[in-house]
């Protein structure tokens, strides 16, 4: 479970994306030496040490009227208001600025946990600059190079201990599942639905929900809890135009769920932002159930179930292994069967699997379709073994980690799933190298 979420922010140019790309070890961020070139928040997940948690790199934020500032103060509003803590980036060589000190002063009134960061100390000469920072009134300042990573550990140190004391909710016994999607779609009338009470506000206005809301219930003598994520608190054009902001609320709740009801709008289509949130919940490793909603408002016929059953699986392709159910939140037609897909889908991720069993469906499928040979070397699977569940993950054991290519690892997972099912669950396929 994730412990936490940061934002990144700043003014414009000051190596925010450098160190988002350095904090979570990837080149997710655009980085360039024109300001305001990252507009929109961009989301990533830092590992450190034993611990993990969300980062979220923002647009810079100016005092003067430069093109996008409006929406970049929205996006920084959204992100701070969503994270438990907020890394400042200054820049050691310009030295506190007028938008710097605005900045400060927006951030210390949302009564949260700030560590500062001065970056671009490329050097032990430049260390000295640091002090003028301690005029911002946010403590310690810390130096760092995005560059050439110095002082990230430090800083990465002081992220985790921000956490300390933090409690995520927990609900024992009890399954929790996800209501996700992008504004819109149906999903507080569809936990309505479930519950089969107005528990929440429902409104045709995007982001009517402003708090993510967690609502235990006992169906059929059986404990869930449903999350509905939230939208904005914020009101105003442009807050209502930033789509993205939802993203946000809904990595919490997936992440605190044991599934995710990820909810399409059947009268509006999919787009990219759908795609967005279901990629967050397959690679949190979460049980996933597509749920169509508004089929009362699709034409239909014989074939539209089939012919959308289609479109989803070529635009969803790595969630093949999803259960689809089309439902109306608003006549609560078929409503009721999400349930018995929640216990299953809740069920299979809990599955563990002896471990002959697992070797002899290993080994048939190696007699069955043989690795390819790659520069003159054969992938041989030694051994293999289940070492977690949700989701279930297992390690082979093999001659060459590097010789498990992504199509024999798609075609592993094709082979465990026939024999397993696993439905609603991602499955991780692990190489080792034996000794």
């Amino acid at each position: 479970m994730l412990m936490g979420t940061v934002a990144i922010v700043g003014r414009p140019n000051v190596g925010k994306s450098t160190v988002f790309n350095r904090m979570i070890g990837e080149r997710v961020a655009i980085v360039e030496d024109t300001p305001g070139v990252t507009r929109d928040r961009i989301y990533g997940k830092c590992e450190w040490l034993t611990r993990s948690f969300n980062v979220i790199d923002t647009g810079g934020i100016q005092i003067a009227d430069q093109p996008f500032q409006i929406e970049i103060r929205a996006q920084v509003d959204i992100a701070v208001e969503e994270a438990d803590t907020i890394v400042m980036i200054t820049d050691v060589r310009e030295g506190v600025t007028s938008d710097d000190m605005y900045i400060a002063r927006m951030l210390k009134k949302s009564n949260k946990k700030v560590i500062l960061a001065v970056n671009k100390v490329d050097d032990i000469a430049q260390k000295d600059g640091i002090y003028e920072f301690y005029s911002l009134g946010l403590g310690d300042p810390l130096p760092v190079s995005g560059v050439h990573g110095i002082g990230i550990g430090d800083l990465m140190d002081a992220i985790v201990d921000s956490f300390e004391g933090r409690q995520l909710r927990e609900y024992a016994g009890m399954i929790t599942f996800a209501v996700i999607g992008r504004p819109n779609v149906g999903k507080s009338s569809l936990v309505n639905a479930m519950l089969n009470q107005q528990r929440v506000i429902v409104s045709d206005i995007e982001g009517t929900t402003r708090d993510a809301i967690d609502t235990p219930f006992e169906r059929d003598g059986k404990h869930y809890v449903a999350i509905d994520t939230a939208g904005i608190r914020k009101k105003g054009k442009i807050y209502e135009n930033i789509e993205k902001y939802s993203v946000m609320r809904a990595m919490k709740a997936i992440d605190e769920s044991d599934v995710v009801l990820f909810i399409l709008d059947g009268s509006a289509g999919i787009n990219e932002q759908d795609k967005h949130v279901a990629g967050y919940a397959h690679e949190a490793g979460k049980g996933i159930i597509i749920v169509y909603n508004k089929w009362d408002a699709v034409e239909k016929d014989q074939y539209t179930m089939d012919e959308v059953t289609k479109k989803i699986r070529n635009e969803f392709v790595y969630l093949d292994y999803a259960p689809i159910c089309f439902v109306s939140a608003l006549t609560r037609a078929r409503v009721q069967t999400i349930f018995p897909l929640i216990d299953e889908v809740y069920d299979y991720a809990q599955q563990r699997v002896s471990t002959a069993l697992l070797n002899e469906v290993i080994s048939d499928a190696q007699i069955t379709t043989p690795p390819p040979a790659h520069n003159g070397k054969k992938l041989k699977i030694n051994y293999a073994s289940q070492v977690a569940v949700a989701p279930p993950t297992f390690v082979l054991f093999v001659n060459d980690e590097d010789l498990l290519h992504f199509s024999y690892r798609r075609y592993l997972e094709n082979k465990l799933r026939d024999a397993f099912e696993f439905t609603g669950n991602p499955i991780r396929i692990i190489a080792r190298k034996k000794n």
